[in-house]
């Protein structure tokens, strides 16, 4: 009798609008015929506890589909490879990434978080909110991260947008007003002569580029960079302990780099820019291969993101008790 084939091992991808990388990824997966078959995940709805047909997904868009998250929570329940990791994506924001960085003995710029401007219907300001102080002393909050001009951005914020450099206290407490239900952080402005993105897969493999930031994510990335060695190895150093310490398995670093000292700016950049258009060809096909690496290398391994939590210590040898499916 013939020996059944073995099934391949599946990656599944989760994605929005973009139309360059995910179909050459998908490509460069299915190509090499190593036993793994990437492909776009479909779904319309989900019930508890569903198993879950791939071993590695890989997540562009969640952040802006809520029931892709709630999906790509019950299969890290189910023991598949997801990334991002949406209970960290979830959480994460980028006053506790500068604190993180701080500790880890990266170089961040002074950051604090400022009380939401607005609030949700059922808030009542002089009942609901007696824990903040006001009104706020905008001068002490300027000078404890080193004065004008300084940067106000939002703290859950991406692609460069509600970011704003500001001059004086007039126009940061005008900024401040329009920021609605946002929170918001306020952080030193670095005066930088360099600056750098690094894309980081696995949380060990960097890619580092030469970039300058533009409004709305229309940065320009260069295909070469200019950074000395020393300088270099702190960029790659630094982008993999920030990438390991909240697990991102796919994230862009961005360095604003003055007087050869590099100040993390950015690390919560879970779904980073991916298009050939602003990358360019040269660093977009170093995006498509070694994501494919990762993908690949992912689904033969036994890596799981629910390894990461106290509950997953909890469901060893346990089988579901709490379904009604089947039941009489």
């Amino acid at each position: 009798m013939a020996k059944k084939a073995q099934e391949p091992l599946r990656v599944g991808l989760f994605v929005g609008r973009e139309w360059s990388w995910p179909p050459a990824f998908i490509e460069e997966v299915n190509r090499r015929q190593d036993g793994v078959v990437a492909e776009y995940v479909k779904i319309g709805g989900t019930m508890m506890d569903d198993p879950c047909p791939y071993r590695v997904i890989i997540d562009r868009i969640s952040h802006e589909v809520p029931y892709y998250r709630s999906y790509l929570k019950n299969a890290v329940l189910q023991g598949v490879k997801v990334i991002n990791d949406p209970f960290m994506w979830s959480a994460d924001d980028k006053f506790f990434d500068a604190s993180l960085a701080t500790k880890l003995g990266v170089v961040s710029p002074k950051t604090l978080v400022l009380p939401n401007k607005d609030y949700v219907p059922g808030i009542i300001h002089d009942e609901s909110l007696r824990n903040l102080k006001y009104p706020l002393d905008w001068n002490y909050l300027v000078e404890q991260i080193g004065g004008m001009p300084c940067v106000l951005k939002d703290a859950h914020g991406g692609g460069w947008k509600e970011v704003y450099i500001v001059y004086s206290i007039a126009e940061l407490i005008w900024r401040y007003n329009q920021s609605g239900l946002r929170t918001m952080i306020l952080q030193e402005y670095i005066q930088w002569d360099n600056y750098a993105r690094c894309y980081c897969l696995g949380g060990s493999d960097v890619h580092v580029m030469k970039y300058k930031p533009g409004k709305d994510g229309q940065g320009h990335y260069h295909d070469d960079h200019d950074f000395p060695p020393e300088l270099y190895d702190r960029l790659v150093r630094d982008s993999t302990t920030l990438c390991q310490a909240v697990g991102y398995d796919m994230n862009a670093v961005e360095f604003a780099i003055k007087d050869g000292v590099p100040y993390v700016i950015e690390y919560m950049n879970p779904a980073p820019d991916m298009d050939v258009n602003s990358l360019g060809r040269k660093n977009f096909d170093w995006m498509v291969t070694h994501m494919a690496d990762m993908a690949v290398r992912l689904a033969k391994s036994n890596e799981r993101t629910i390894d990461r939590y106290v509950w997953a210590r909890l469901l060893k040898g346990k089988k579901s008790a709490g379904s009604s499916r089947g039941a009489k």
